[in-house]
C-alpha cells in the first residue's frame, strides 16, 4: 500500500513539475512547408526547423502552415481560407517569394494604415491582426527572408532563379528583410533576422555551383561568386548542387540540415526568453 502510495505521489509531483503545453501555429513558405515534407528535398533535409525546436522544446506543439511559394502579399489574401487557429504562439517567415515574385514593397505607411494586400507592408498588417484577433495575448514572432544564390530545384532543375547579390525589378531582397525587423521593432515584437545573421550570407550558402565550363566543356565547381551570370543547361546539364556542394542550403534557396539548425538557434533563444 505504501508503494502504490508513493507512486501516486511521484506521479502528481513528476506531473505538477511538466511544463504546460504551448500550441505554436507556424505561418511561411516552403521553407516551413519541407519540415513535414522532406522527401521533397531529394533526401537531403532530415528535418526542418519546427520538429527541431520542439525537440528542445518538448511542450511545443506545432501546426504547420507553410504553402509552398506562397508570398506574403496571398497568405494575407487567403487569410480567412487557412484554417488559422487560435494558438499561444505564432511565428511568420515569409518575404522570399514576394522579392522573387516582384510583388511590391511598399511603404511603412502601408503598414501604419493598414491599406490592405496590395503590398508587403500592407499584407503584414492584415496577417498580425489576424493573429490578433485569434489571441490577443498570443506571442508573435518574425522571422526575416535569408540571402539567397542561385536556385535550382533538386526535382525539376527548370524552376530556377537568380540569387538575391542583385535585384529583382528594381527591389532588392534586403530591403524586404528590413520591412520585416522595421515592422517588429514597432510592434515591439521579437524577430529573427537571418538575412542579416552571420554566417547566412552569400557566400556560405553553398559551397560551390558545378558547371560546365563554356569553353573545354568540362564541369568545374564555381565557389560564390564567380558561378555568377554563367550559365545552367536545365535538362542539359547535371544537376549543379550535388550533396558536396551543400552548406546553410542545399540549392541555392531551402536551408539544408545545416542551415535549418541555423534557424532553430535563433528560434530557442527567442522562445526561451519569452517563457
Amino acid at each position: 500500500m505504501k508503494k502504490v502510495l508513493l507512486l501516486v505521489v511521484l506521479f502528481i509531483a513528476q506531473s505538477s513539475f511538466a511544463p504546460k503545453p504551448i500550441t505554436w501555429v507556424a505561418i511561411g513558405d516552403s521553407i516551413t512547408y519541407l519540415n513535414d515534407h522532406q522527401n521533397e528535398t531529394g533526401s537531403r533535409v532530415t528535418k526542418g526547423y519546427m520538429t527541431r525546436v520542439q525537440e528542445k522544446m518538448p511542450q511545443l506543439q506545432f501546426t504547420n502552415k507553410g504553402y509552398n511559394g506562397w508570398t506574403a502579399i496571398r497568405i494575407a489574401t487567403e487569410i480567412e481560407k487557412l484554417g488559422l487557429q487560435k494558438a499561444d504562439l505564432y511565428s511568420v517567415f515569409l518575404g522570399t517569394n514576394d522579392w522573387w515574385g516582384s510583388k511590391p514593397l511598399g511603404i511603412f505607411a502601408d503598414y501604419e494604415n493598414n491599406t490592405g494586400p496590395t503590398t508587403v507592408y500592407g499584407a503584414f498588417r492584415v496577417i498580425i491582426n489576424k493573429l490578433r484577433s485569434l489571441n490577443d495575448q498570443a506571442k508573435i514572432v518574425l522571422i526575416t527572408p535569408m540571402q539567397r544564390v542561385d536556385f535550382v530545384y533538386i526535382n525539376n532543375p527548370k524552376n530556377n532563379a537568380y540569387g538575391s547579390y542583385k535585384p529583382k525589378n528594381g527591389q532588392q531582397l534586403e530591403d524586404f528583410a528590413k520591412a520585416v525587423v522595421a515592422i517588429a521593432a514597432y510592434e515591439k515584437i521579437p524577430v529573427l533576422d537571418l538575412y542579416h545573421q552571420k554566417g547566412m550570407d552569400h557566400k556560405n550558402l553553398v559551397q560551390f555551383k558545378r558547371l560546365k565550363d563554356s569553353t573545354t566543356g568540362n564541369y568545374v565547381k564555381y565557389p560564390y561568386p564567380d558561378f555568377i551570370d554563367k550559365p545552367f543547361h536545365p535538362g542539359v546539364d547535371e544537376y549543379p548542387y550535388p550533396e558536396a556542394a551543400q552548406n546553410i542550403t542545399f540549392d541555392g534557396l531551402h536551408p539544408s540540415d545545416k542551415g535549418y539548425e541555423q534557424i532553430t538557434k535563433g528560434l530557442l533563444k527567442i522562445f526561451k526568453k519569452m517563457n
